[in-house]
C-alpha cells in the first residue's frame, strides 16, 4: 500500500467543495429572497390596517377624516422607508385624483391609503408597471395587500 505523505487537501477536493458551496447559495439566495419580500408585504398590510384603524378612530370622533396622516400623529415609514400615502376621498377631491382598479372605477370611497412599495414609485390606476408592486387599501377596507392581487 502506498504511504500519504501530503495531510492537507488537494486541488481538486477544495475545487470541488467550492462548487457544492456555490449550488447552495444559489439555491438559498432566491429562497430567502422571496421570504424577504413577503414578510416586508405584511409588515406593510400590518401598518395599513393600524393606520386605517387609527382614521376610523378620527373619523368616529371628529365626524370626518383628517387632512392628513400627520394629524394622527407620528406615523411610520413603510418598511422601505418610503411615507405612506393617503388622500381623504370624502372631503371631495377631483376623481382623476383617486387610484383605480383595471376597470379604472375608484378603489375607495371614503379615504385611500397605500404604499409605493419596494420601487417607491406609483401610479394612479394599478394596471400601471410602477403600480404593481403597490401595498393597497381597496373597498374602503375590505381588501389590504398587494395590488397585483388586488
Amino acid at each position: 500500500m502506498p504511504n500519504r505523505l501530503a495531510n492537507g487537501f488537494s486541488l481538486i477536493e477544495l475545487m470541488l467543495a467550492l462548487v457544492v458551496l456555490g449550488i447552495l447559495a444559489a439555491i438559498a439566495l432566491p429562497s430567502y429572497q422571496s421570504y424577504r419580500a413577503k414578510m416586508l408585504n405584511t409588515k406593510a398590510i400590518g401598518d395599513m390596517l393600524e393606520i386605517s384603524q387609527m382614521l376610523e378612530r378620527w373619523h368616529t370622533v371628529h365626524g370626518t377624516y383628517p387632512p392628513d396622516l400627520a394629524s394622527l400623529g407620528a406615523t411610520p415609514n413603510d418598511p422601505w422607508a418610503h411615507p405612506y400615502q393617503y388622500l381623504n376621498i370624502e372631503a371631495g377631491v377631483p376623481r382623476g385624483a383617486v387610484r383605480k382598479d383595471k376597470n379604472l372605477n375608484p378603489l375607495n370611497s371614503d379615504f385611500d391609503l397605500y404604499s409605493m412599495g419596494p420601487d417607491g414609485l406609483t401610479s394612479k390606476p394599478l394596471t400601471a408597471a410602477h403600480a404593481r408592486d403597490d401595498i393597497v387599501r381597496a373597498g374602503n377596507g375590505g381588501f389590504i395587500g398587494l395590488a397585483t392581487e388586488h
